[in-house]
């Protein structure tokens, strides 16, 4: 975009966009960046991801991706191309077209947004900010960041949102492991400041993504993602209370669901879990409280869901106790075999995994608490580093109660029903297989 500063710059931008001459920039290179960093490669443009983490950028410069969902073979393909490449000099933001921030976005200890690290990446892209420039924030994040956040920092340069530089908000929708729905084929919301933003970043995006859904604001598109996410969590807090009574009641919830589910219309089916993972649905919702409590609005719904939801653990291990209990063993001292601590199943992913809560609250009850997950070999967790336990008879035998946390195709579920002294199952991973499994849920 070397004449931006001549003439009209959205017409030069869109040029470059439907041409695939425009020069992508991706700042964070994790589950959100590297997958669309890589579909824009794949249709043709020039990708440079920009990363703090010097690990990432050595791994995907040599060709090898550290992402399940973006197999090493293709990122080895577009780098060996010149199609993707990482860096760690933010100067080179300067000669990007488009940059899309893909960067974390945490709660504090005290369940408020953390937005330092979009903070930190739009500080970076305002030092360098060039007139024609489109800037996209992906982060997921309460409803205003981009408008009342982001766009009076990059505005600071003396340029003007939807005049001199195009600003959107476009929520990810990454769901890690899903064979059938990916970064293509997932409807792209957009929302701009201005309408020419939203031209822009429908243009640029029309180029990768099957579907672009564009709305009418910033705002409108940051609560799209909250929505989403909320009605999952309020939906799993109501499967999951619905558990804990059922349990007190003595029924099988999961006879329970699949009946309700053959009702065709005005029911879906959500199931209980030992708590929520993930970096979305559990943190999401409370992004949203926070913002509606600081317009005066007690969002209960969410706030009670969020209290159901993490309370799951805590039941899990009571479950675990009783099963303990019932062959004259106690939680202290007794051996734990956690099978599976990814959020959910077939991934690596353990971000939020309420496996790691269920781990703690055993391991402070006196346990001796150890897990097997064959994708992730190594856990780094609370200051510590384990190693998984080999999956099979021998593995299976030695400890006092296993607890099946994610159900992994990978298990033999026979297997652990045969040869595990206790079971404690939180998936109904064993249904119609042993009866002495104590369901958690």
């Amino acid at each position: 975009m070397r004449n931006a500063g001549k003439g009209n710059p959205l017409k030069t931008f869109l040029d470059r966009a439907t041409s695939k001459k425009a020069r992508i920039g991706v700042i964070g290179l994790g589950y959100v960046g590297l997958p669309l960093a890589a579909e824009f490669a794949k249709e043709g443009f020039r990708v440079t991801g920009f990363e703090i983490d010097p690990k990432r950028v050595a791994a995907l410069n040599a060709g090898r991706s550290y992402i399940q969902d973006v197999p090493t073979a293709e990122v080895r393909g577009l780098v060996r191309d010149g199609r993707l490449r990482a860096t760690l000099d933010f100067d080179e933001l300067k000669t990007m077209d488009a940059i899309d921030i893909c960067v974390p976005t945490p709660l504090r200890k005290t369940k408020d947004p953390d937005v330092s690290y979009i903070v930190a990446s739009v500080t970076e892209i305002a030092a360098r900010l060039r007139r024609g420039q489109l800037v996209i924030l992906e982060s997921t994040t309460y409803p205003g960041t981009t408008d009342e956040l982001v766009r009076p920092m990059l505005e600071e340069s003396g340029m003007k949102a939807g005049k001199d530089f195009y600003l959107a908000f476009s929520p990810e929708r990454i769901d890690p492991g899903n064979p059938k729905f990916h970064t293509r084929n997932i409807p792209k919301v957009v929302g701009g400041t201005t309408p020419d933003c939203t031209k822009a970043v429908s243009t640029l995006y029309g180029a990768i993504f099957d579907q672009v859904v564009p709305v009418a604001s910033t705002q409108v598109a940051e609560t799209v993602k909250l929505l989403e996410n909320t009605f999952r969590s309020v939906n799993i807090g109501l499967v999951n209370e619905i558990a804990l009574m059922c349990d007190k009641l003595n029924i099988n919830v999961w006879e329970v669901i699949d009946a309700a589910a053959t009702k065709p219309f005005g029911f879906m089916p959500f199931y209980p879990g030992p708590g929520l993972g993930g970096h979305c649905i559990p943190v999401d919702p409370f992004y949203l409280s926070w913002k509606a409590r600081q317009s005066g609005f007690e969002a209960r719904f969410i706030e009670l869901a969020g209290q159901v939801n993490g309370s799951m653990p805590y039941h899990v291990a009571r479950r675990v106790a009783e099963a303990l209990n019932a062959r004259r063993r106690s939680v202290r001292g007794a051996r734990i075999l956690l099978l599976g601590v990814a959020y959910k199943a077939d991934i690596d992913d353990v971000r939020e995994s309420p496996s790691l809560d269920i781990m703690e609250i055993l391991e402070k009850e006196g346990a001796r608490v150890t897990y097997c997950d064959p994708y992730v070999p190594i856990l780094r967790h609370a200051g510590r580093k384990m190693r998984s336990a080999p999956f099979g008879t021998a593995t299976l035998r030695k400890f006092d109660c296993v607890v099946i946390a994610t159900a992994h195709k990978a298990f033999d579920y026979d297997l652990i029903s045969k040869h595990a002294q206790s079971i404690v199952d939180c998936r109904n991973a064993l249904k119609g297989r042993r009866k002495r499994a104590v369901v958690a849920l």
